[in-house]
């Protein structure tokens, strides 16, 4: 699980997001999104303060999620990650 954090971090730093995001929390919160959700395509929306939120698109299964992408909102700024690439 520490390449996938890891993964997450390289992608989102890549996307230009200027601040710090921890691989594992971000993981966690996405995978909060699929807590009793059927399987099928959803956009979700965390908001994790004022400043800061994440929107984007997964797909869930019966035992995963893939995530396609997450834009990340940072004050007056937004940030594109595509998981997919």
């Amino acid at each position: 699980m520490e390449e996938l954090y890891k993964l997450i971090e390289e992608k989102i730093a890549a996307s230009g997001y200027p601040g710090k995001i921890d691989g594992k929390e971000f993981y966690e919160d996405v995978s909060a999104e699929v807590d009793e959700k059927e399987n099928g395509t959803y956009m979700f929306l965390i908001k994790k303060d004022d400043l800061l939120s994440y929107q984007g698109c997964m797909d869930v299964m019966d035992s995963e999620f893939d995530l396609h992408y997450v834009d990340i909102h940072f004050a007056e700024a937004s940030f594109h990650v595509d998981f997919d690439a």
